[in-house]
C-alpha cells in the first residue's frame, strides 16, 4: 500500500487500535420508538441466557497492558442477563435502518475511517482525503459508511452475515434502544467472553492456536502492510466463522471491536462497587473490548478477554461493531 503515505493531517489516533474522529457534536438522531418486543422478534437474534454470579475480572498476566487498567484481578458479581450470540450483522442493521430511517453519525458527518488495506488500490487517490499522521494506515474516506464500508461505490455484497462496522457508540445505543436492549457493561462483556473459564487469556484457553487451529479473526503477517489471511480472512469474517466459546458466543474476540456501555477509566475499578459495576459516571471515551481483525501481537495484542481500550462516542471505523444484552428473560 505504498500509495498511502503520511500527510500533514490534523487527524490523531486515540490509541493504537482505532483512531478518533475530531468531530463537532451533532444533535441526537433518535429513531422512532416502535414496539420493542416486535422489533426484537423481527430481527430474530439468537441470545444466550447467562445466570450471572461471581467471576475473576481483569488480569495481572505478563502479556497485559497495565497502563490500560487491565488489572488488578478482582472478584465481580453480576445479576443474570442475556447477550446476543453474535455481533450485530449488516443484515440486521439494515432492518433497523429500513424500519426507522436512522442515519448513522458517519453518514451525518460525511466520512469515516477506513483501514488502508481495504481500499481498492485503483481508487485510493480518489477515495482518501487524509490520513492519520502517526498511523497512516487509517484513512479519512468521505462517504464511508455502514453500507459503503470502503467508500462510495463499495457494497456489502456477500457480507450480510458479517458484523456491521462504521458504527459509533451513539449509533449502537440507538439500535439497542430500538429493539428493547442495551449495550453490555464491560463486566458483563468480559463475563460472557470468558465462557466460564477462570483467568484464561482467550475465550477458549491460554493458547492462541490450540492444535494449530485458528479460533478468531486477527492479523497474520507483518502489520500493517502484509496480512497473509492464514485464518481465512483479510478484513471482517462472518460472525459465526469460528467455533463459539463455552457459553455459545461466536466471535467474542477478534473480527471487530465491540462497544460497551461504560465510560473508560484506568483506575476507577480499583475502588468501584464490585456488584454489577457500571463504570465511572463521566468520561471522554467509551470502553471497547475484544480486539479486531487488525490486532497483531507485534502491535495491538488486545484480543485477550481482559484487554480493553476506548474511543470517543462519535467515532467510527472499519473495525468497530457491537452486540447487545438484555436483562429480560429470553430463550
Amino acid at each position: 500500500m505504498d500509495q498511502c503515505q503520511p500527510t500533514q493531517a490534523s487527524l490523531k489516533p486515540k490509541s493504537c487500535c482505532t483512531p478518533s474522529s475530531p468531530q463537532t457534536p451533532l444533535s441526537s438522531s433518535v429513531p422512532p420508538t416502535p414496539n420493542a418486543t416486535q422489533a426484537a422478534q423481527e430481527l430474530d437474534v439468537p441470545m444466550i441466557s447467562l445466570p450471572g454470579g461471581s467471576f475473576l475480572m481483569g488480569t495481572d498476566s505478563p502479556e497485559s497492558f497495565p497502563d490500560d487498567g487491565e488489572g488488578p484481578v478482582r472478584t465481580v458479581t453480576l445479576d443474570a442477563f442475556s447477550i446476543d450470540r453474535d455481533s450485530v450483522t449488516n443484515d440486521r442493521f439494515q432492518k433497523f435502518i429500513e424500519a426507522t430511517g436512522y442515519r448513522t453519525e458517519a453518514e451525518r458527518f460525511g466520512w469515516s475511517f477506513v483501514f488502508w488495506g481495504l481500499i481498492p488500490p485503483a481508487r485510493f487517490r480518489d477515495l482518501v482525503e487524509d490520513t492519520v499522521a502517526s498511523a497512516p494506515w487509517w484513512c479519512k474516506v468521505p462517504g464511508a459508511r455502514w453500507n459503503e464500508p470502503e467508500g462510495p461505490g463499495t457494497t456489502l455484497r456477500n457480507r450480510g452475515n458479517h458484523p456491521v462496522v462504521h458504527i459509533s457508540w451513539q449509533d449502537a445505543t440507538a439500535f439497542a434502544d430500538w429493539c428493547g436492549k442495551r449495550l453490555p457493561t464491560e463486566a458483563e462483556w468480559e463475563y460472557a467472553a470468558r465462557g466460564g473459564l477462570e483467568q484464561k487469556l482467550y475465550p477458549w484457553g491460554d493458547k492462541l492456536r490450540p492444535n494449530g487451529e485458528h479460533r478468531c479473526n486477527i492479523w497474520q503477517g507483518e502489520f500493517p502492510r502484509v496480512d497473509t489471511a492464514d485464518d481465512g480472512y483479510a478484513g471482517t469474517s462472518p460472525v459465526d466463522a469460528f467455533p463459539p466459546n463455552n457459553f455459545g458466543l461466536f466471535s467474542i474476540t477478534g473480527n471487530t471491536w465491540e462497544w460497551c456501555a461504560d465510560w473508560f477509566d484506568t483506575d476507577f475499578h480499583r475502588t468501584a462497587d464490585p456488584n454489577n459495576p457500571q463504570g465511572p459516571p463521566v468520561g471522554t471515551g467509551r470502553v471497547m473490548k475484544g480486539g479486531s481483525f487488525l490486532c497483531h501481537k507485534s502491535y495491538c495484542n488486545r484480543y485477550r478477554v481482559a484487554a480493553r481500550t476506548s474511543n470517543t462516542p462519535d467515532s467510527s471505523t472499519s473495525n468497530i461493531g457491537f452486540r447487545c444484552v438484555s436483562t429480560t428473560a429470553t430463550e
